[in-house]
């Protein structure tokens, strides 16, 4: 074997791993709940940006600013991946001033997230569209 292809093999194997790392970025990227997400009903937008090793939600803009919710809120916190497209952590509803335990779950351009009590007995689901 010479060096020279020694080299371009392992110029190939090198292309193939950085081509491989990009190709996966990109369905991590596909995944990433970051951004501004508009509520199925128009009524608020929230943006979820990295908190730590987590992610959280805070209200962005609100349709109506004469209720509770506030622009600014924290609505979602400590959001953790739980699997593929998925999140748990906590939620907060302006309305009633409660914390829920909280899920995520993203598909394509559509993000759920709902809130539960009881230990899940009661649940509560919100549709979002991206909106950046």
């Amino acid at each position: 074997m010479t060096i020279g292809s020694r080299l371009s093999r392992a110029g190939l194997a090198g292309f193939g791993a950085l081509a491989l790392s990009l190709a996966s970025g990109g369905a991590v990227l596909a995944q990433d709940v970051a951004g501004t997400w508009l509520r199925e009903s128009g009524a608020s937008r929230v943006r979820f940006v990295k908190c730590g090793e987590a992610m959280c939600g805070t209200l962005a803009w609100l349709k109506d600013t004469n209720g509770p919710a506030k622009v600014g809120q924290r609505i979602f916190y400590d959001m953790k991946p739980s699997g593929d497209g998925k999140w748990s952590g906590s939620a907060f509803n302006p309305e009633d001033g409660k914390t829920y335990s909280g899920t995520m779950t993203l598909a394509g351009d559509k993000l759920t997230t709902s809130g539960c009590v009881l230990g899940g007995l009661i649940c509560r689901s919100v549709t979002w569209n991206r909106a950046n």
